[in-house]
């Protein structure tokens, strides 16, 4: 297959947005996107999003953002995969760039998430229906087993689950496109309202608007664009069982582990290679067990 490049990239503010659509928001980031890139045209684009159709009322959401964008009649297609279906898109991209079937495509994630009155019930669409939410759970209630778990099995306190909220919240305050720009302190965080035991309110990532997109190319088109070219070493997809009481563990997140372990080996590198992470927080203890099951820490250590 082909070496692939990332060439531009773009991004909105997020937030509340009530001033925009999931259109204008798309709109902003792709077009941000392309022109970063350099580039007159993209021969197709992936749109990762989670559930349009519950949050905004709005499917058939690949065509509609190509015809709003102005890329008719190029292919576009929608990717849903919950939390990652940002990343799904991207990883659809890059193998459409690597296989040869396109140049330049485009690959981007948005949500408009605050419109709705049911977002929870919309976001419990990725649990199992029939196992979890028919029984009434949430998913803070099920990262709070993780958490719960986690402090049985290795001893992680509150502490160390809070600690990571707040080095999020100094990095949001370094970020203007952040929802939150303002640091918290350790006892902020101690002390925000309970949302599920040990998980507090603080421990708990908002809903929120907003959008983000990359123009992928092959090698050879990159380098008639720029000379800073970032290469896509790996990517890699793994799933687990939904329903948390089939899991072996509670504090194992399969897929994590499996995809890991294939996306070192296709780039070549291990854990201690890596220097920068970003890793999905959609919960405290999601981070602390992610660090953990990527390979940067022994098990139990995330927290401490």
């Amino acid at each position: 297959m082909r070496e692939v490049a990332v060439i531009g990239t773009g991004m909105t503010q997020f937030g509340e947005l009530w001033g925009k659509s999931i259109k204008d928001i798309f709109v902003e980031a792709a077009s941000g996107a392309i022109k970063n890139a350099g580039v007159e045209h993209i021969d197709s684009m992936y749109v990762g999003s989670m559930s349009s159709g519950l949050f905004v009322g709005q499917e058939h959401l690949g065509a509609i953002l190509a015809d709003y964008l102005g890329q008719n009649p190029i292919p576009s297609t929608r990717v849903e995969s919950a939390c990652a279906s940002g990343g799904a898109a991207f990883r659809a991209a890059y193998f459409e760039v690597a296989s040869g079937a396109s140049d330049i495509v485009l690959a981007g994630g948005v949500e408009k998430m605050t419109d709705g009155a049911d977002v929870t019930d919309s976001l419990a669409t990725a649990a199992d229906q029939e196992y979890e939410v028919y029984q009434g759970v949430t998913f803070p209630g099920l990262y709070a087993m993780i958490a719960n778990s986690h402090m049985h099995e290795y001893g992680t306190t509150r502490e160390q689950l809070a600690a990571i909220a707040v080095k999020n919240h100094k990095n949001g305050a370094n970020n203007p496109n952040a929802q939150f720009r303002k640091p918290v302190s350790l006892e902020q965080v101690m002390n925000s309202t309970l949302v599920a035991d040990p998980l507090r309110l603080l421990d708990c990532s908002p809903v929120s608007d907003g959008g983000a997109a990359v123009i992928l190319c092959s090698m050879d088109v990159a380098k008639k664009f720029t000379d800073t070219i970032v290469k896509v070493k790996a990517t890699a997809q793994a799933s687990d069982t939904i329903a948390l009481h089939t899991r072996k563990s509670f504090t194992t997140l399969n897929s994590v582990t499996t995809a890991a372990e294939k996306a070192y080996k296709m780039a070549d590198v291990t854990p201690k290679d890596i220097n920068f992470a970003e890793v999905h927080d959609c919960f405290t203890i999601a981070e602390a067990v992610v660090y953990e099951d990527l390979g940067f820490c022994e098990k139990g250590c995330g927290g401490p």
